[in-house]
């Protein structure tokens, strides 16, 4: 089998096991909306993102060096899955013991009521993601797509439960996520016999530093991410102006409008996923530049072409997964929505180009290039957000990850050199944030505006897709 069937089949495989779950947690985004007033999703959100700016740091992002080392045929799974399992047990046992420093940091006010939900939040998500990376690194596409699959359908019962029958609010939320995670942990380590492979007897202590050589760069990298997101919900919740909307209202709101445009990233993670471990199986290939070349430019093309339907029909979309009917501050949301769609777009182009520091092990390289993005979303975020409100938090996140994408294109390809066609990417742009335009400010060509960027976007991408086709259609 070719690397291009190889791609597309491991991408099939992700997809079935991804695609229909993924939607289903989409969905939930409406059971939240009729359940959970604006102040209170944003206090749900918070709590999310601190999941995901702890759960790097206290587990060292381990994972990702047990995916990349297990797949690598000259290390032994025994030693990489136990020494990962030390490592990350470790890390969330020192999580409980300064966990009540916490409650001295004032802005963390949100935590009050949630502290220990969230710390068992944090384990039950920790070892979900370290047997689900092993499950990947031992090939085991089908079990870690299944378990995809079981782990939606528990956390759609259990907020079912919680939520909607109990009406627990946030609270019904964090233990639906709990006993998933918890579940979809248990399953991975027995179904796919994780359990062989952890002895403390095959701990390496050589091994283990290696692998976290490459991971501790990933920290800074995580936290850099969740930063730019977390700092958009903080200053939105909390600064003042005079001229602009803010609050915790706001917050939730713009919260919201996020939820939209990850339907592209749904689908970019998907195939992220499977390139990953494309990326790292074919990283001493002698074609791998026209590899990428390939890859890459049909793989930005479906990207134009799903932000240019998606802005277009932006408002139908988004009432379906947004409720107002409860709340009518809900019935804005997708007025912020197609900046942030850009912004997606754009986190998809950085996810690709992050594979290369994965499969060469730069991974430090990853980590500046985040950093750029954070520090430009927090000024930014000072910037605009007073002035411009919830729009200004969505152009500031959008301009920092152009800044990211800009510097990465460049490093990356340093790395590995593979073309770009930049004038695409110029134009592609454009042509996008017109479609915005359109939607935001309502002129009185919204539809030909519109119309002429569906045109646009379809037939000007179309070429590099169906090349792609054809190099999956050769036998050899």
């Amino acid at each position: 089998m070719n690397k291009y069937k190889s791609l597309a089949m491991n991408t099939i495989i992700f997809a079935v096991g991804s695609f229909g779950s993924k939607i289903l947690v989409l969905f939930l985004t409406r059971l939240y909306t009729s359940n959970i007033s604006p102040a209170d999703s944003s206090t749900k959100e918070l709590l999310e993102i601190t999941l995901n700016f702890l759960l790097p740091i206290f587990t060292l992002s381990i994972s990702s060096a047990t995916m990349r080392y297990g797949l690598d045929k000259e290390y032994n799974k025994k030693q990489v899955y136990t020494g990962s399992f030390v490592v990350c047990t470790a890390g969330l046992v020192s999580l409980f013991i300064i966990s009540p420093l916490f409650k001295l940091i004032s802005f963390l006010n949100y935590m009050d009521g949630y502290l220990f939900l969230l710390l068992l939040y944090v384990c039950a998500s920790a070892f979900r993601d370290l047997n689900s990376q092993f499950i990947r690194a031992k090939q085991m596409l089908k079990l870690y797509s299944f378990d995809g699959i079981l782990t939606t359908l528990t956390l759609f019962i259990f907020n079912i439960i919680f939520i909607s029958a109990l009406n627990m609010g946030v609270r019904g939320f964090m233990l639906a996520s709990i006993l998933s995670d918890s579940l979809s942990a248990l399953f991975l380590f027995f179904a796919g016999k994780a359990y062989k492979y952890l002895n403390i007897k095959s701990f390496d202590a050589e091994l283990t530093k290696i692998m976290l050589k490459f991971a501790l760069p990933v920290i800074p990298t995580t936290i850099m991410w969740t930063i730019t997101g977390f700092s958009d919900r903080l200053f939105i919740r909390y600064m003042h102006s005079d001229t602009a909307v803010l609050g915790e209202a706001a917050a939730g709101i713009y919260g919201y409008a996020s939820k939209v445009p990850n339907l592209i990233l749904m689908v970019s993670t998907i195939f992220y996923q499977a390139w990953n471990m494309s990326a790292i199986t074919e990283n001493n290939s002698e074609d791998k530049s026209d590899f990428y070349k390939t890859v890459y430019n049909a793989y930005q093309a479906m990207l134009y072409i799903a932000t240019a339907y998606l802005i277009a029909f932006v408002k139908p979309i988004t009432a379906i997964f947004v409720d107002s009917g409860n709340y009518s501050e809900y019935g804005d949301v997708y007025l912020y929505t197609p900046i942030l769609a850009i912004s997606v777009l754009l986190i998809s182009l950085n996810q690709f180009l992050s594979s290369i520091y994965t499969a060469t092990c730069h991974t430090k390289n990853s980590a500046w290039t985040s950093l750029s993005a954070c520090v430009a979303n927090i000024v930014l975020n000072v910037i605009l957000i007073p002035k411009m409100g919830i729009q200004g938090a969505a152009i500031a996140t959008l301009i920092s990850y152009l800044v990211c994408y800009i510097l990465r294109i460049i490093d990356t390809r340093r790395i590995i050199y593979f073309k770009v066609n930049h004038i695409d990417f110029i134009l592609n742009m454009f042509v996008l944030l017109v479609m915005s335009y359109a939607i935001i400010a309502q002129p009185k060509l919204k539809i030909f505006y519109l119309l002429c960027g569906l045109i646009f976007a379809t037939a000007y991408n179309f070429q590099p897709i169906i090349m792609t086709v054809k190099k999956l259609l050769k036998r050899h």
